[in-house]
């Protein structure tokens, strides 16, 4: 059985109470975890501030070692998580380890900052007084991690955390438990002093509800649907805790009629079908210019029929299960609203037949042409293997359109003009824009949305500020 991990040591919930977690693939049971309590959440973060001030006066050059030092740990037991990431969460095994080694790197990424973290020295007019600028760590970090990506969505959060001087409380995502609380005891093991990182199991309205509640809790880090987003917000704005949130999207990909094609189609084929369709910045709304649309999709049809669907820790699968049956009745509902107002099913938009799919929860992956622009398929977000295709007469058209959702998170163009992409760049109302470009989150860079996908930014130096607080201090000379 999984345990908790706080104050530097495996622990099961205070109830003694725990809950299954399935494959959803074979809708086995792949382990359990423990049910945790609003007094292990407040357990978690006691220990979280116990050990605040001295994690925070720790040399940034020795928080970096023991970062280090935890992913070699990770390293070293990379085939075993991924594994088990992919009997929890359901996604390829190459998929797992990929999402594992992307973890890594952007914990590496961190670990080097740690030391490069800078204030300044300002001349004021009197020139018997100078000004510095300080930044320090903002305190006890909750960090509420989604169960799509769970491993790189944890490191987009624990990694600058720890490398500013805060200290973190990890709450998973109920249904991916298993490789994250793995991952926590093994940085843990690592050499980090207790209480600077734990991790609670549980759902959200109990664990989560206390890290957002807590007043011992400066920050709150949360990547997740934008209701809860919303909900986050009311509570942890009442209490003016620091807030990021990377919520919901609906990607648009514009193609032109000078794009490279085919590496357009690997562009709209991976950035929709990865992950079975279930991340934030997948492509889940693709205009194609109308002289080159019939080709487009043609080819494109073909090449999403080739993607073979099937149990994760199979060598040749290409599209796992969904996550779970509410994940895979969601995108049967928006399918069904959508065709029922008009649009045709090219390939897919079923469950896939035959004995191996019956007991998971897969879909085929779904082309869909003539959607209405109200339907569900465009105005929700589609957290799934389903992409409308839609034609445009011009590039200007396909931003029009792009810009007409309430989402904003990120967005494509696909063209050989510098000036159409410049365009595109510029005028997508989208907080990251790809040209040419697989929807792919770098760690070097920042990350996140505007409108409904949310506040703030992971990734990048960026994120380091929102877990350092600016103190201004002005120093008269005696």
């Amino acid at each position: 059985m999984a345990t908790m991990f706080i104050a530097g040591e495996s622990t099961a919930s205070s109830s003694g109470q725990t809950y299954d977690v399935i494959n959803p693939a074979t809708g086995e049971v792949v382990d359990s975890a423990p049910k945790g309590t609003e007094g292990d959440a407040r357990a978690a973060i006691d220990a979280a501030f116990a050990a605040f001030q001295a994690w925070s006066e720790t040399a940034a050059e020795a928080r970096a070692q023991l970062i280090l030092k935890g992913i070699d740990a990770v390293k070293k037991e990379i085939q075993e998580l991924s594994v088990l990431l992919t009997k929890e969460q359901g996604k390829p095994l190459g998929d797992s380890q990929r999402e594992i080694e992307h973890f890594m790197h952007g914990m590496n990424f961190y670990a080097g900052l740690a030391s490069k973290i800078r204030g300044s020295y300002v001349p004021l007019p009197d020139n018997k007084m100078y000004g510095m600028v300080l930044k320090q760590p903002v305190g006890v970090t909750g960090a509420i991690v989604p169960w799509n990506f769970p491993i790189t969505l944890m490191g987009t959060k624990v990694g600058p955390a720890l490398a500013a001087g805060c200290t973190v409380v990890v709450k998973p995502a109920s249904t991916t438990p298993l490789t994250t609380t793995r991952i926590v005891e093994l940085l843990n093991q690592a050499g980090l002093p207790k209480g600077v990182l734990n991790v609670v199991t549980g759902s959200g309205s109990v664990v989560g509800e206390e890290i957002l509640r807590n007043a011992k809790v400066s920050r709150v880090a949360f990547t997740g649907e934008s209701k809860t987003g919303k909900h986050i917000m009311e509570v942890a704005g009442s209490q003016m805790k620091r807030v990021t949130l990377e919520l919901g999207g609906s990607d648009p990909m514009i193609v032109c009629e000078d794009a490279d094609i085919d590496k357009a189609l690997t562009g709209a084929s991976v950035g929709r079908f990865y992950n079975c369709g279930q991340a934030c910045l997948a492509v889940k709304r693709l205009y194609v210019v109308e002289s080159v649309y019939a080709q487009f999709v043609e080819k494109l049809v073909g090449k999403v029929q080739r993607l073979k669907l099937g149990n994760g820790l199979d060598k040749d699968t290409r599209l796992g299960p969904m996550h779970s049956k509410v994940q895979r009745e969601e995108i049967e509902s928006q399918v069904a609203d959508t065709v029922k107002r008009g649009a045709k099913v090219l390939v897919g938009g079923k469950r896939p037949e035959g004995a191996e799919y019956e007991k998971g929860f897969f879909y085929l992956p779904t082309v869909l042409t003539d959607a209405p622009h109200d339907s569900r398929v465009v105005t929700e977000e589609t957290f799934g293997p389903v992409l409308p295709v839609f034609k445009v007469k011009d590039l200007d058209e396909g931003i029009e359109l792009a810009n007409s959702s309430q989402w904003g998170l990120g967005s494509s163009v696909w063209t050989r003009d510098l000036a159409k992409a410049r365009r595109a760049a510029e005028r997508l109302q989208a907080g990251n824009v790809w040209i040419n470009s697989l929807h792919i989150g770098y760690d070097e860079m920042p990350f996140g949305g505007v409108k409904f996908s949310g506040i703030g930014r992971e990734h990048g130096p960026e994120a380091l500020e929102y877990y350092l607080e600016t103190k201004g201090v002005v120093v008269a000379t005696p």
